[in-house]
């Protein structure tokens, strides 16, 4: 394949991921997208907000590019990540604007995809020093590998809320199919305990 067709791959993975994202969140209340759900305070919108920041580091920043999502990435720097500033989100912050930015930098992302070179070379400097060398076509597999495992993170804390999944199958399982169904491994679960 050319670059360019390599370019397409990649663009079309990092929306399906974003795709996946949003389909998690959507019809979320508010408390719910910021509640910890985890004894270690994972919670949907700081997952969301985590994700911004580091695509934006990865694809937009280290490249040498800027965009307007810079502005607002003020939580990047060495002490607030240390303090796990990009997996919460305080309350003078709307998850409307959290999620706008998710798609500012989805843009600026893409951006530098179509308008890099795959192998531009990118140094990402908290990496260990052989592998901090690499090129922008790696850290977009990176990226893409990233979000796709925080989307299956959202995706299975969304199911424990509400039983909603971002992977609607249209197959007409219901409430009573599953209940019977989750009963079913259960009983199977029982000859081990």
């Amino acid at each position: 394949m050319d670059e360019t067709s390599w370019k397409d791959v990649l663009e079309h993975y990092l929306r399906r991921a974003h795709r996946s994202v949003h389909r998690t969140i959507d019809g979320v209340s508010e408390y719910d997208l910021r509640r910890p759900l985890t004894p270690t305070g994972t919670n949907l919108l700081g997952v969301v907000k985590h994700l911004a920041t580091v695509e934006h580091g990865y694809l937009v920043t280290l490249p040498g590019r800027t965009s307007p999502a810079a502005e607002v990435i003020t939580w990047d720097d060495e002490e607030s990540m240390t303090d796990n500033a990009d997996l919460w989100v305080e309350r003078d912050m709307s998850s409307e604007s959290v999620i706008s930015l998710y798609d500012q930098v989805e843009e600026a992302s893409l951006a530098s995809l179509r308008e890099l070179p795959l192998d531009t070379p990118v140094t990402v400097p908290w990496w260990r020093p052989d592998a901090r060398d690499t090129t922008l076509g790696l850290l977009a597999v990176h990226v893409i590998s990233e979000t796709a495992q925080h989307a299956g993170q959202l995706d299975i804390l969304r199911e424990q809320l509400d039983g909603a999944t971002a992977e609607s199958s249209g197959d007409g399982r219901d409430t009573t199919w599953w209940r019977a169904y989750v009963d079913k491994i259960s009983a199977e679960a029982e000859h081990f305990a």
